[in-house]
């Protein structure tokens, strides 16, 4: 998740060059959306970052580490399932191994054995494979808390719960500071990439998020004239910012 949120703000840096979206039509509910972001933004500057810092400060390197390994560990079963159902059988056989492995010796996710056999990390989730069967992306949307989505990426993120072991937790307060635990994770992971902000804040997360999510789709095909996001940086297309938040 923090590799996806890097490369969001990357593509978002890229973006300043590039030709920008048409508002009018990626954005048409800019003045909802502007609002809600404001909102998110409140909430960001005067709760979630400072309890982001306080956990980055008082937890090890190696720690932060681990829980981050953990968390990615229990997105494998939406990487498995969406990947299939874009017909991505041998990386979802890959996430399935990493899976196990993870699981096992690499003590529950806290040590990614995956990656040091070669396992590649994928990313995957329904709004992608929607994309994938031609499902339009429709307008962007900015939801309260979850954050950059569009339309079919915000319903999409019911069934992607569903594939979240974080929700067969029984014990109510175990589950909430789980979840709680995992956004602070990923919030103190963004501390020093959102230094790469610039201009207009709104303006350069929505770019830089359709940017992302269109590459991701399109496995990094997005166009002929944008063939250098994948030659010139090594960027995880399979990394970033679902919401300014998960």
């Amino acid at each position: 998740m923090k590799q996806l949120f890097t490369s969001i703000l990357l593509m978002g840096l890229l973006g300043l060059s590039l030709p920008s979206f048409a508002e009018s039509e990626k954005d048409p509910l800019e003045s909802i959306n502007r609002i809600t972001f404001e909102f998110n933004d409140f909430l960001d500057r005067y709760f979630l970052k400072p309890v982001a810092k306080g956990y980055r400060k008082v937890t090890p390197d190696f720690m932060e580490e681990g829980i981050g390994n953990f968390f990615d560990n229990l997105a494998e079963p939406l990487n498995i399932v969406s990947g299939l159902a874009q017909g991505k059988v041998s990386d979802a056989g890959s996430d399935s191994l990493r899976l196990l492995v993870n699981s096992t010796v690499g003590l529950f996710g806290f040590i990614d054995i995956g990656s040091r056999i070669g396992l590649e990390k994928h990313n995957e989730d329904f709004g992608q494979a929607l994309g994938k069967w031609g499902v339009p992306s429709g307008p962007y949307l900015v939801l309260p808390i979850f954050g950059p989505s569009t339309v079919r990426d915000a319903f999409t993120r019911i069934p992607d719960s569903y594939l979240s072991p974080k929700r067969e937790i029984d014990h109510t307060r175990t589950r909430i500071e789980v979840y709680a635990l995992d956004v602070i994770d990923t919030r103190a992971g963004l501390l020093e990439t959102e230094k790469l902000l610039a201009g207009d804040k709104y303006s350069f997360i929505r770019d830089a998020f359709l940017q992302n999510r269109e590459f991701r789709v399109t496995d990094g095909g997005i166009n002929d004239d944008e063939e250098f996001f994948e030659d010139d940086f090594d960027v995880d297309d399979e990394s970033l910012f679902e919401d300014e938040e998960e």
